[in-house]
């Protein structure tokens, strides 16, 4: 059947319209619903005169009462920080400036509705401090706010929240991911570290251990005194909790591998049955912890075993500083005869008028003269020895040397009967300077005071292993003699002199000395090696700086400098006055409160920005009490010092360093060998 044409596009037409008709109405209904919830209220004369009404907002503008009941209205936001915020309110609370406004009202596009739509997003102080609140409250009926926009998030704040939480979450996880890459590669460093480390000594178990031992060949007696210290601590478990038979087999155990192990200090030293005996120990121990391990009690038992043994330790330290310094101090048997014997026979002999040979020489100034204050008559031959062997014209070379009242016999007579070759020896007792007396000296005043012999002899003042103890070493009876200060009167001593080279007589010169008279020392009056090394041996060592006295006066960080073997420009000393500016320093420490006792200290006062450096070359220092100096340092020094406690003269003395010492003694002398001093 045929369709007109017309017909059919009429038809069609009408269908679509049709269809259009349907949707919008489809769509208005979602709208209308949509609004009646959310869109706010505006101006309602009828909330203002308290009537309970709902206004529905799509009426025109009359009150429809089927709406009329009261409905919870929810609002969100987002604050000023971006997080959103929820908050709820009656409609009937609201006041009486909202109304329901349509979208197709009039008045949708006015400022003031803009205006009020637009600062909604802006919540104030009041409504911010309280919004979390809005919901508990509003049940109580406490709600009252003036001004709420009611609004979805939106949603480009809430892609923006969804991004920063996302790029959070990555870099959270990035960092997690470069700390185990880090935690890894150190991992890896240290273990690659460890393979090169020497395990040849320092790996020893034992500090007492000998030196240059195999860590691997000593395993068993490792193990063996791992296991008495294990039985040790069980042992006290066991006794805590009366298990007596426990303790009574571990104690055996321990002490049969105490035995076992002896003096010895590797696996090669132990008993052939030492292993079996390790074996044994093993399985008691396995025994006992099944029976008495606790965690906690255990370690509280190590931790109180280790703190014991450090105060073991400590104790046995201070005995250890007591002994060297009583042995440094102390004179030996053979040293004590020497002089005794020297002494009686110069009385014997008759020689207290015995002129002095070469007299001219003593106040030539062309010549090289040197000073040395000792009361030691072995080592004072050992330097005057060792400076003639090495001298290139050794009757140019006079040797001033004090002594006390004691020695003085002694040491005349060393050198009547050993006399230097061609060389000039004075020899002169320090008790007849009259002008060292206490009126002039004020250190000579202060050995004399009864504040200063109480601190050495008082016999009730704290010794030995008390709390004196941490200055043993500032108790020598050196620093009670003159002999000691005598180096800060040179000019005094030796009037007519213009340079004098000052020794101690624990030093051995190697070399020949004479060129350090032809160093041009630029003004300065003392000539002498720095001993500073980074930070050791600066004036903040010596001195102290928390008396404004040295700390207004003097650098902590200036560089320390040697005694024992000084260069002196007695000339300049004179012009500068030295020895008065040593006395006013004196004078100030009265109370010993600047520095400690000792000579280096007032020297780095007095000398202070008065000393020329000589090269390292001149002096090498520390053959006294460091044993791991570098022996070519040593080997190439014009002068080694022995300055310390381990002399070489004693017992303490650094085997490796005696020999420069000891080749310059004249071992088959008749009084060495009466006394019995070898080699």
């Amino acid at each position: 059947m045929a369709v007109n044409g017309r017909g059919l596009l009429r038809f069609a037409v009408l269908s679509c319209f049709y269809a259009v008709i349907c949707h919008i109405c489809t769509a208005y209904m979602s709208v209308e619903e949509g609004f009646k919830r959310y869109w706010p209220l505006d101006d309602c004369e009828q909330c203002k005169k308290g009537q309970e009404e709902t206004y529905f907002p799509f009426a025109s503008g009359r009150r429809d009462h089927s709406y009329e009941k009261d409905f919870d209205i929810i609002a969100t936001y987002s604050d000023a920080s971006g997080a959103i915020r929820i908050s709820a309110v009656k409609s009937r609370d609201l006041s009486a400036s909202w109304v329901w406004d349509s979208p197709h009202d009039a008045n949708h596009d006015q400022p003031r509705n803009s205006e009020s739509t637009e600062s909604s997003f802006q919540p104030d102080k009041k409504s911010e401090e309280h919004t979390e609140d809005l919901t508990g409250k509003h049940k109580s009926g406490e709600v009252g706010t003036n001004y709420i926009q009611m609004s979805k998030p939106s949603p480009v704040k809430l892609k923006r929240q969804m991004l920063r939480r996302e790029r959070r979450n990555l870099r959270a996880a990035e960092l997690i991911r470069q700390d185990k890459e880090n935690d890894n590669q150190m991992q890896t460093a240290a273990v690659e570290r460890s393979k090169n480390f020497d395990t040849t000594v320092t790996g020893k178990y034992s500090i007492w251990r000998r030196d240059y031992e195999n860590r691997i060949s000593d395993s068993t007696l490792k193990l063996m005194r791992d296991q008495i210290i294990m039985a040790k601590a069980y042992a006290s478990i066991a006794r805590v909790k009366n298990e007596s038979v426990l303790y009574a087999s571990l104690i055996e155990r321990a002490k049969e591998n105490e035995q076992a192990i002896g003096e010895a200090n590797s696996d090669v030293e132990l008993h052939p049955r030492a292993l079996e005996q390790a074996k044994a120990m093993g399985h008691t121990l396995s025994v006992v912890k099944d029976q008495l391990y606790d965690c906690l009690v255990v370690a509280r038992k190590l931790r109180a075993m280790i703190q014991s043994i450090e105060d073991n330790v400590n104790a046995q330290k201070k005995q250890s500083a007591f002994l060297i310094q009583l042995a440094a101090k102390t004179v030996p048997r053979p040293l004590h005869c020497l002089p005794l014997l020297l002494a009686t026979d110069f009385r014997l002999r008759g020689l207290e008028k015995e002129i002095v040979l070469n007299k001219e020489k003593l106040e030539d100034v062309t010549l090289y003269h040197y000073a040395i204050f000792s009361d030691n008559v072995l080592a004072t031959s050992v330097v005057v020895n060792s400076t003639v062997l090495h001298a290139k014209e050794p009757e140019k070379h006079v040797f001033h040397i004090v002594t006390d009242k004691l020695n003085f016999a002694a040491m005349k007579m060393w050198f009547l009967v050993n006399p230097p070759r061609n060389a000039t020896i004075q020899i002169e007792n320090v008790d007849d300077f009259k002008w060292l007396n206490s009126s002039y000296c004020p250190v000579l005043r202060q050995l004399e005071s009864a504040r200063l012999k109480d601190y050495y002899f008082k016999a009730n003042h704290p010794s030995s292993l008390t709390a004196g103890s941490d200055n043993l070493k500032y108790r020598n009876p050196k620093y009670l003699s003159m002999l000691n200060h005598l180096r800060f009167y040179l000019p005094e001593v030796y009037p007519n002199l213009d340079k004098i080279l000052f020794l101690d007589d624990d030093i051995v010169v190697q070399k020949d000395l004479t060129p350090l008279w032809s160093i041009d020392m630029q003004g300065m009056v003392n000539g002498a090696v720095e001993t500073c090394k980074e930070s050791f041996h600066r004036f903040d060592k010596y001195l102290n700086f928390s008396n404004p006295k040295i700390s207004e006066n003097f650098d902590p960080n200036a560089c320390g400098w040697a005694f024992g073997m000084n260069i002196f420009d007695l000339r300049e000393w004179r012009k500068q006055n030295i020895t008065g500016i040593y006395h006013r320093w004196q004078d100030m420490n009265e109370d010993r409160t600047l520095w400690k006792l000792g000579s280096l200290p007032p020297g780095l006062i007095t000398f202070y920005n008065l000393t020329y450096p000589l090269d390292q070359g001149w002096h090498v220092l520390g053959l006294g009490y460091d044993p791991a100096l570098n022996q070519t340092e040593i080997e190439n020094a014009a002068v080694i010092h022995y300055n310390g406690n381990y002399k070489p003269w004693l017992d303490l003395a650094v085997a490796k360093y005696k020999e420069y010492w000891s080749r310059y003694v004249m071992f088959d002398n008749p009084y060495l060998r009466l006394c019995n001093i070898r080699d």
